[in-house]
């Protein structure tokens, strides 16, 4: 779903697996539900950085996907 700017999206995913966690702070990054916002950024590292001392965490690690993005979970 692209934004009204048509600079953005939106991506939704639903996973059939693995049970349902009641409560979300703890639930694994494919738990059931809409748990998740994607935002890309232009510069991960320094994002991730900048977000670091605001009390953000890495859930897992930054991975490279198909040589074209990079990617990853924070909570």
């Amino acid at each position: 779903m692209l934004t009204s700017d048509g600079h953005g999206w939106i991506e939704f995913s639903r996973f059939l697996a693995p049970s349902v966690v009641a409560d979300h702070r703890t639930a694994p990054v494919n738990a059931l539900g809409y748990l998740r916002v994607l935002i890309a950024v232009d510069h991960l590292d320094e994002t991730l950085e900048r977000l670091h001392p605001c009390g953000s965490q890495l859930r897992g690690e930054v991975v490279q996907c198909h040589n074209t993005y990079r990617m990853c979970y924070i909570r």
